[in-house]
């Protein structure tokens, strides 16, 4: 993750947890949302904001947005692997998550210059080195 984005990313994270400490889960998730657009390309990142979902669906007793967060989390395993990342999709259940969405104006200038493709030629060839450690 490149410093701009990690620091916007961090900015989201620290702004969802600030909120959810106040009972302000409204603006939580929102802050969320963004985080997730910002780290959904990269694991820790994902996972963490998914799970962070999770427990906010939890404490507002919305069920719909517990299973739909524990799919997200399921599904970000192969999702990475693969590369399938729905470029701009914020992550709530409300939204397919195989949806992508057009990125708030205010991110375009910071995503627009991360291609996905290398990322999954980085992934594939390191997984590929693997296989042939493993099978020599």
């Amino acid at each position: 993750m490149n410093k701009k984005i990690k620091h916007e990313y961090q900015i989201s994270r620290h702004s969802a947890v600030e909120a959810e400490q106040v009972n302000d889960l409204d603006n939580a998730f929102k802050s969320l949302e963004r985080a997730h657009i910002l780290g959904q390309r990269y694991f820790i990142p994902h996972i963490a904001t998914h799970w962070q979902m999770l427990r906010i669906g939890l404490k507002r007793n919305d069920n719909r947005e517990v299973i739909g967060q524990i799919v997200r989390l399921i599904a970000t395993v192969p999702g990475f692997i693969f590369g399938w990342v729905p470029r701009g999709n914020p992550g709530g259940a409300n939204i397919s998550a195989l949806k992508p969405v057009p990125l708030p104006a205010d991110l375009q200038p910071l995503l627009a210059d991360s291609p996905i493709w290398r990322d999954v030629l980085i992934r594939l060839t390191i997984y590929a080195v693997i296989v042939l450690i493993v099978l020599a």
